[in-house]
This record gives C-alpha cells, sequence and structure tokens, in this order.
C-alpha cells in the first residue's frame, strides 16, 4: 500500500522570508515536491519561467480559473495567483510530499478541498525586522512599500487558521523546524491508521492460540 504524500502549505506576510527559507529546504529535503505557481505578475530580475512561476496573462489566468484548473488562486497587490491542481494530485497520489509556498487567502481555500494538510504559518521575529526584509528587497516604491508593511498586521491575524507557526529568526532554524514538523506529521497514527487497522486485522488473524 502506497502512503498518500503530504500537502505542505507555508504562508506568511510578504517580508517573512518564505522563498529564502523554500530554497534553503529544497536541499535537506530533496524528495519534497515543490509546486511551481502561476501568476499574472512582471518577472522579478533573476526569475526564469517555468522555474520560479509560469508567468500568465490576466486572459490567460482567468481561463484556468473558469476550467477548474487552479487548486487555488487569489489576487494579491493587484496580480493574480495560483497553484495548478494536476501537478499537486499527481504527486501526493503517488505518496510524494509537495509542498506550496502561497499566500493566506490561497492558503485558506485549499483548506477547504484539503483539510488533512499540513498548514505551516511563517512569521519574521518582530515587525520591525519585516519592514528592514521589504525595504532590503530594493524593488519596492514608497506606495508599495505602505501597501506591504501595512497589510502585514492584518495577516498576522491569519495564524490561528493554521497548524503550526514558525519564527524566521535564522533561515537554518526555521528550516530545522519545518523538517521536525513534517517528520512528525509522516508518523502520526491519523495520517497512517488505514496500515496499522490493517496490521492489527493481519495479526488478530494469524495469532496463534496456546490454550
Amino acid at each position: 500500500m502506497v502512503q498518500k504524500g503530504l500537502l505542505v502549505v507555508l504562508s506568511g506576510p510578504s517580508g517573512a522570508g518564505k522563498g529564502t527559507v523554500c530554497k534553503a529546504l529544497a536541499p535537506v529535503m530533496p524528495d519534497m515536491g515543490y509546486s511551481i505557481s502561476c501568476t499574472t505578475r512582471q518577472p522579478r530580475e533573476g526569475e526564469v519561467e517555468g522555474v520560479n512561476y509560469f508567468f500568465k496573462t490576466r486572459e490567460e489566468f482567468k481561463r484556468m480559473m473558469e476550467q477548474d484548473e487552479l487548486l487555488e488562486w487569489a489576487e494579491v497587490y493587484g496580480n493574480y495567483y495560483g497553484t495548478p491542481l494536476h501537478y499537486v494530485e499527481e504527486q501526493i497520489a503517488m505518496g510524494k510530499n509537495v509542498l506550496l509556498e502561497i499566500e493566506m487567502q490561497g492558503a485558506m481555500q485549499v483548506k477547504k478541498k484539503y483539510p488533512n494538510g499540513v498548514f505551516i504559518f511563517l512569521i519574521p521575529p518582530s515587525l520591525e525586522e519585516l519592514k528592514k526584509r521589504i525595504l532590503g528587497r530594493g524593488t519596492e516604491t514608497e506606495e508599495s512599500f505602505n501597501l506591504r508593511f501595512g497589510a502585514a498586521a492584518g495577516e498576522m491575524k491569519y495564524i490561528n487558521e493554521y497548524d503550526y507557526v514558525v519564527v524566521n529568526d535564522e533561515v537554518e532554524k526555521a528550516v530545522d523546524r519545518i523538517r521536525s514538523i513534517i517528520t512528525a506529521e509522516l508518523c502520526s497514527v491519523k495520517r497512517n491508521r488505514e496500515y496499522y487497522n490493517k496490521l492489527i486485522q493481519e495479526g488478530q488473524k494469524n495469532a496463534v492460540s496456546f490454550d
């Protein structure tokens, strides 16, 4: 029996370091699948089509929405983001774990469709650190910075919708915490109940009586 893979959802406010943590997680968890999202925003410097995102026009993205080709989607700061459905379903059925790095709106859609997913909320150690990280990108105008930083406090309220919260004070420590969460979930009774019950039934069937 092939154990289904985990759907791991990682979210957090803009500037929490989600991309950095996912990049650091990849070499220490090489069997983890990383779903590539679709987006209508323009590529940033260094981003590659089919590696960082699938860059779509608004018309292309809306067609995918209408044809139910997305596991989730959200409009964030004027752009659409979404997760292709087929890839995720295929990987989980094969027993592979899949990590989704998505915003809170999309995560709540996934939670409705996959309540057994593992939902992790990544936060910075402080709002002051969050401010530094957003400004450190060097890509924000004053208007866009005010929009992102102002939204951060509101986004933090989603913490209670998640299973775990990880403080990204140091990337290596955050990665270790996420690895520990995934390992624990893979070993949990609730996720292996079908397999364990089968073992129990076989044990009862083949039990030898010494009476």
